[in-house]
């Protein structure tokens, strides 16, 4: 029989412990990934409504509003991109503002020098799936 100190371990005590251990932190990593997908779907995003006037003066409420651009990446392929932010192009620089910081928006007609914004307001209506391109819009009020 063979006799060892108290604390002391042979190379099948360690390789165990060893195995416990990476057993364990395998269990708290699993624990903590389960903890971050669950706070992820518990965090929803805030959502917006907006009033849309046209160059004509038809207004259109628009409820979930989120901005939609299309990113062309090669003749036949697009990424497209829904937004919860109003990109803004001046000059050579495009400012994203969120709409939580917006309150109104008063867009030159195309062609003038200003505000450019490819792309199109998207959300719900009174009737249905409302889609407004961003260049026919001359004035948003954001809720």
């Amino acid at each position: 029989m063979r006799r060892t100190k108290i604390g002391a371990m042979d190379g099948r005590g360690a390789c165990c412990l060893l195995m416990l251990a990476v057993a364990a932190g395998g269990a708290v990593g699993g624990l903590l990934q389960a903890a971050s997908i669950a706070q992820a779907e518990t965090k929803t995003e805030k959502t917006f409504t907006a009033v849309m006037a046209d160059a004509q003066g038809v207004d259109t409420e628009i409820r979930n509003l989120i901005f939609y651009w299309e990113e062309k990446v090669s003749e036949t392929a697009f990424v497209p991109h829904e937004l919860r932010h109003l990109p803004v192009k001046r000059r050579s620089t495009t400012n994203n503002i969120p709409f939580d910081k917006i309150k109104q928006v008063e867009a030159k007609p195309a062609g003038s020098e200003g505000i450019t914004m490819p792309g199109s307001f998207r959300g719900e209506s009174d009737f249905g799936e409302a889609d407004v391109p961003a260049k026919s819009v001359a004035k948003a009020v954001i809720k």
